[in-house]
């Protein structure tokens, strides 16, 4: 992701639902408007980064699959 992000989430090695988990928990302590970037390596994080953001009305900014990695910008709402 070529977008700075406020805060860096390393998901990698986690398994459903440790990710989003993880996520929900990082975002709780960014001001409104910051960005998390998180790296998965759970497939399944794809489907479910889009679910959570449209759940919580955070903003999924861009997400992208490199190789067995995957990455996603949020931004808190």
């Amino acid at each position: 992701m070529s977008t700075t992000a406020t805060q860096t989430l390393d998901a990698r090695g986690m398994n459903c639902p440790l990710p989003i988990l993880r996520t929900k928990k990082a975002l709780t302590g960014l001001a409104k408007g910051d960005t998390l970037a998180v790296v998965s390596t759970d497939p399944g994080s794809l489907k479910d980064m889009q679910a959570f953001c449209k759940q919580t009305g955070n903003e999924l900014v861009a997400s992208s699959a490199n190789q067995s990695e995957f990455e996603f910008l949020i931004r808190k709402n």
